[in-house]
C-alpha cells in the first residue's frame, strides 16, 4: 500500500483578514541567515527530535510550530518531517529562539552564517 503523503508550505487563514498587516514594533527585525535565499533543489527534511537536537530547543516547541503551520512538514506514515530551511527560518522569528539555536543547536558550530 502506498504511503500518503501530505505538505503544508502555507499557514492556512480562516478569517479574510489577509491583507490585513500585523503592526511591527521598531526594535523587531526579520533577519534572516543568507542560507534561505538560495535556490535548493533537494531540500532536507528531519524529524521532529532531529529538528530539536539541531535547533537547540525541545520537541515540544517543534509541534508547536507545526500545529501553527510557522514551518513547513510533510506526514509520511504517522511522522512528521520538517523541511530545514523552514525550520532555520521559524527560529530566526523570536530572538530567544535564536539565541537557544546559536547556544544550543546548530549555531554553536557555525562561527558566523554564510554570505
Amino acid at each position: 500500500m502506498p504511503k500518503k503523503y501530505k505538505t503544508r508550505a502555507q499557514p492556512i487563514k480562516t478569517d479574510n483578514t489577509e491583507n490585513a498587516e500585523k503592526p511591527k514594533r521598531d526594535n523587531q527585525k526579520n533577519e534572516y541567515p543568507p542560507l534561505l535565499e538560495k535556490n535548493i533543489k533537494n531540500p532536507l527534511w528531519l524529524s521532529v527530535s532531529e529538528a530539536a537536537k539541531l535547533g537547540g530547543v525541545q520537541t515540544k516547541t517543534i509541534r508547536r510550530a507545526i500545529k501553527s503551520n510557522n514551518t513547513r512538514y510533510k506526514i509520511i506514515g504517522n511522522r512528521y518531517l520538517i523541511n530545514l530551511e523552514s525550520l532555520i527560518a521559524f527560529l530566526y522569528t523570536k530572538r530567544k529562539l535564536k539565541n537557544k539555536l546559536n547556544e544550543y543547536g546548530l549555531g554553536q558550530y557555525i562561527k558566523e552564517w554564510e554570505k
